[in-house]
This record gives structure tokens, C-alpha cells and sequence, in this order.
């Protein structure tokens, strides 16, 4: 078993399983996100793994959102013209990785945690408690790490527009309907069914596997154009007064921590700037 400080990862004939484990809530920050970066590292040079599996140590949450209080007090950045943001290209390298992934949600995923799994192959999720949503429309910004882009891909213009502009959370059987997880499943089905297709995947020649990918990789790969268009608007609009001063309500009615403010985030993020006890 190789440990990380954010995750654990296992491997086993060919599958590797990644459980995220950062409490309270599994949050984006720094430490998860230099930790993905190595296992994007590790993963790109490894010829023996031919599926990973995501999955979560908290029922509660596969992975929060991004970690929106360390940029407050962060000096102010603009990206280089043409670039997008290291976020969203860790989250690229994540779509191209040479193995087969699969997501398995059974609590929430938000934000940065919503757009993780989008960049992965596959996503599956517990009809009775997965959560999804992209609720930055809350503090006055979109999903900037390839959640627009890719929500467009994936559910078309009409439904990427609901869930973008609406920032509510959406449940495992309507998300499959609408084509942001492959399917909904019984929580008690979910971990063997996910783990029988990655046994299956990975029994099956890795040059099939290969072809496969790089031929659906081809016809699927997100507008590069876009994806640095959406970077470059939200980092330029999380310098905003309006949304600094939403961030910080979110924070101040306990945002970031295990409590009501994220366990209910879709709808409480539309209360500014009441207290969510109001």
C-alpha cells in the first residue's frame, strides 16, 4: 500500500484503488492537490496498473470543493495569457492518464470535487446518498477547473446552464438522467459492482484498452480554448470585492468544516447574507 497524506492507494492485479481520507470533509486544498499531482506523476509512467478506482474513507463527502479560504489572504494573481490554471490542468493530465478511472460516489462532490470526477472515464454513484453540484455561482463565480466545459460535454447546453447558474445539489438518479455519473446505483451494490468492471477491464489485453481510450480520447478531448477561457475568467473573478465578501460569509457560517453550511451547501449557499440559522 502506498500512503499519501490526503489518500491511501492499493494495488491488486492490475487495480489500483484510491481512497480519499483528509478530514474534516476531504477538502481541495494544497496538500490533496500536491498529492494528486505526484499520483498523476506515478500513474502517467505506470505500464502495470490498468484501472483506478477513486473512493472515499468519509460517507459524507468523495472530495468537498476547492478550498476557497486560503485565497483570501492570498496576494492577488492573474494567469498568464493562454494558460489555464494549475487546477484545471492537474485535472486534464487526471483525463489522459493511460489507465482506465472510475469514480465511485457515495457522499458529496462539489465544486473542484464535481470537476475531479468529471475528468474521470467512468462515475458511479449511491442512489440513496451521492451528492453533486457546482455551487460557485453562489459566490459570484463558475466552475473554473473544467466543470463548465466538460458539464457542456456531457449534459448539453440547456442542463450545464441549470446546474452552473442554479448552484443546487443534485441527487444520484436525476445526475444519471442527465449524464453526469454512467448510472445510479443501490448503496449496497455500488463497491462490488465498480470493483467487478475494474477486474473485468483489467483482464482484458492493455492494447485493446489502449485503443479504446485514444480513440474515444480523440473524439470527446474538451476545446483546450475553453478550458483556459473558463481559468482565465475565474481567477480573474476570485479577486472580486462581491465575491470576497461571499466567501467570507460561507466561512463565517461554517464553511469548510463538518457542519450544516456543507452538508446542505446547495441550498445554503443561497441565503447570503443571512445566517443559516435564519
Amino acid at each position: 500500500m502506498n500512503t499519501y497524506k490526503s489518500f491511501t492507494r492499493e494495488d491488486h492485479e492490475g487495480v489500483a484503488v484510491v481512497r480519499f481520507n483528509h478530514p474534516p470533509i476531504n477538502l481541495v486544498d494544497r496538500t490533496m492537490v500536491i498529492d494528486l499531482l505526484n499520483l498523476a506523476k506515478t500513474l502517467e509512467a505506470d505500464s502495470q496498473t490498468k484501472v483506478v478506482i477513486f473512493r472515499s474513507d468519509n460517507p459524507e463527502f468523495f472530495l468537498a470543493h476547492y478550498d476557497m479560504g486560503s485565497q483570501l489572504e492570498a496576494p492577488p494573481t492573474a494567469l498568464p495569457p493562454g494558460l489555464a490554471s494549475p487546477l484545471s490542468g492537474l485535472f486534464s493530465r487526471f483525463s489522459r492518464l493511460p489507465q482506465v478511472t472510475i469514480g465511485e460516489l457515495r457522499g458529496r462532490a462539489r465544486g473542484a470535487g464535481s470537476e475531479f470526477l468529471l475528468a474521470l472515464d467512468m462515475r458511479f454513484a449511491a442512489r440513496e446518498t451521492a451528492v453533486l453540484g457546482q455551487p460557485e455561482i453562489g459566490v459570484g463565480l463558475l466552475p473554473g477547473a473544467g466543470g463548465t466545459v466538460r458539464l457542456t460535454q456531457l449534459l448539453g447546453r440547456g442542463r450545464a446552464l441549470e446546474v452552473c447558474l442554479g448552484g443546487e445539489d443534485f441527487d444520484a438518479d436525476t445526475a444519471a438522467l442527465y449524464g453526469w455519473v454512467n448510472r445510479a446505483l443501490p448503496g449496497e451494490q455500488l463497491g462490488g459492482f465498480c470493483d467487478a468492471l475494474a477486474r473485468r477491464i483489467a483482464g482484458f489485453p492493455a492494447s485493446g484498452i489502449s485503443n479504446v481510450k485514444a480513440l474515444v480520447e480523440r473524439v470527446s478531448r474538451p476545446d483546450e480554448d475553453a478550458l483556459v477561457d473558463e481559468s482565465q475568467r475565474f481567477i480573474a473573478d476570485m479577486q472580486g470585492q462581491e465575491t470576497v465578501d461571499r466567501v467570507r460569509w460561507m466561512l463565517s457560517q461554517g464553511g469548510q468544516t463538518q457542519g450544516a453550511m456543507e452538508l446542505e451547501l446547495g441550498e445554503l449557499i443561497g441565503r447570503y447574507p443571512l445566517p443559516i440559522e435564519a
